[in-house]
């Protein structure tokens, strides 16, 4: 089997509100959906997300990437994924989405040759996953009826609360839902960088107070130091989580060694795709590190390959993959994949990503 021909279309869809994180604005999802295409007929499909203040790529500079990968690709056996990698890896430095483009649709390519879904490739066994869903920062008011129809509504056990502009007013909301909500409904929160250390470890003791399971990426994404400081002198119950500090095995690795957090986010736009996706869980496991799958401003294609991933690997305990869940109608249009009754999502048994293309 060779790749014959690699389609790139953009994928644009407004949230049905802006939605606010410690280090900016995000209004809406574009993307670039990739068609990869065999000469027997069988084609896969990927997607990339790029976020300028975390993978460090445009639409326009994926879209290069994408163009000069695709090149690349022309010829080559599809199953070879870690040859495809050690191929892009070598052309370019970074690019994870693009990458990640890229990988995803030859493991669905490797799924439908091998007749498998892709969880059960990854060796999952479980199709059924439980997702949180996220709240932007907002007055503390609108964050506390948001949880509300979240869980009363929605039918969600789980929220993830972004927090990181000021601590006070983080504390303010985080009680007003605390109350709201009830304690049964676990709650973790993400910083996106926002505190600096001391902060982070007071933080920590309101957060305790409130029941509060997590705290995601307090510090900056390169103080490793830091991280492993505040965890060292962190006293409480809640667990700390690396995010943005993650984007490869060497950052895992690293992380690993100097004890930074409990969990690592694995998002495949940051890392290139399920195979490094893939050895960052496996470097968690070795370490005695959890993880979550997380996600940004992505479509099912992408959403489908991270729930897969966490189907299919032990130390992925968590998934934050919910991005689609603001999209007008509460979905991006693009069939199969999964489906979601609250935060339940079940990935479907047809073969690769289960996924069909209209282009």
């Amino acid at each position: 089997m060779k790749i014959t021909k690699i389609q790139i279309e953009k994928f644009s869809i407004p949230f049905t509100e802006p939605f606010q994180v410690a280090f900016g604005l995000i209004t809406d999802s574009e993307s670039w959906t990739v068609k990869v295409m065999t000469d027997e007929g069988v084609y896969g499909l990927g997607s990339a997300a790029p976020l300028g203040f975390v993978t460090g790529e445009t639409m326009d500079t994926c879209y290069l990437v994408l163009k000069m990968l695709a090149e690349a690709m022309i010829g080559r056996d599809p199953m070879d994924i870690r040859g495809a990698h050690a191929l892009m890896d070598g052309l370019i430095y970074g690019n994870g989405s693009a990458k990640c483009a890229i990988d995803t649709a030859l493991y669905d390519i490797m799924g439908k040759k091998k007749g498998q879904p892709l969880y059960r490739l990854l060796g999952g066994t479980n199709p059924t996953v439980y997702n949180d869903i996220t709240i932007g920062i907002d007055e503390p008011a609108k964050m506390r009826a948001e949880a509300e129809n979240h869980v009363r509504e929605r039918g969600f056990r789980i929220l993830k609360v972004k927090t990181g502009i000021d601590l006070q007013r983080d504390i303010e909301a985080l009680t007003q839902i605390r109350q709201a909500i009830g304690e049964e409904v676990r709650i973790r929160v993400d910083a996106n960088q926002g505190y600096d250390l001391e902060t982070a470890l007071t933080a920590c003791k309101e957060l305790e107070s409130l029941g509060i399971e997590a705290m995601e990426q307090p510090l900056p994404w390169w103080d490793f130091d830091g991280a492993a400081e505040l965890k060292r002198r962190n006293e409480t119950t809640v667990a700390l989580m690396l995010d943005e500090s993650i984007h490869s095995p060497h950052d895992a690795s690293r992380a690993a060694k100097l004890q930074c957090a409990d969990y690592y986010n694995i998002k495949l736009m940051k890392c290139g795709g399920l195979y490094h996706g893939l050895q960052i869980a496996d470097i968690a496991e070795g370490a005695g590190v959890s993880c979550m799958v997380g996600c940004m401003q992505e479509n099912k294609i992408s959403l489908t390959a991270g729930i897969s991933l966490v189907a299919a690997k032990k130390a992925i305990i968590e998934a934050d993959c919910d991005s689609f869940i603001f999209f007008p109608g509460d979905d991006d249009g693009i069939a199969g994949g999964f489906t979601r009754e609250g935060g339940v999502f079940t990935l479907t048994e047809k073969p690769g990503l289960g996924i069909e293309a209209d282009f």
